[in-house]
């Protein structure tokens, strides 16, 4: 099944994990250009953050056509992000649930503050779509994750 590639660019929302990988993967099937932007906000298990370089480099390797279009990588420091949120994504402790019955990994307006900067990012570099892997089904009760409020 071939794709219609579309004439304008997007900018890819891109963590390094498996569900921004895809987002990636769909958006260099579809988009003539993509950039990615990724945030390090002080989180404690950096993993994903690390694994973006390879991942890409990867790609413009073992995928040669989606490596012609792939584009530019911008990490944004969003270190205050971490200072003013005090949760087990940012600080040493284990993961809990308070009443509310969000868990203690939630960071407060994180993916909404993610989307911000991007559009921001994206509008300087004429990047006319934005492409995230925010999940309502695998949010674990994050609000920030749900659909309404990500058209909001």
């Amino acid at each position: 099944m071939s794709q219609i590639i579309q004439p304008e660019p997007a900018l890819v929302l891109f963590s390094g994990g498996q569900d921004s990988a895809t987002c990636l993967a769909w958006a260099l099937a579809r988009f003539s250009r993509v950039e990615t932007i990724g945030f390090d906000y002080g989180q404690r298990h950096r993993i994903e953050l690390d694994c973006r370089a390879l991942l890409l480099e990867r790609l413009r390797r073992e995928f040669p056509d989606w490596g012609g279009r792939l584009g530019a990588d911008h990490i944004i420091d969003l270190g205050v992000l971490g200072q003013i949120s005090d949760t087990a994504l940012t600080r040493e402790s284990a993961i809990s649930f308070a009443a509310s019955g969000l868990p203690n990994t939630f960071v407060p307006g994180r993916n909404l503050l993610f989307f911000t900067f991007a559009a921001a990012l994206g509008y300087r570099r004429g990047l006319r779509h934005l492409v995230g892997g925010m999940c309502e089904t695998d949010y674990s009760g994050y609000p920030d994750c749900r659909d309404d409020t990500l058209k909001s």
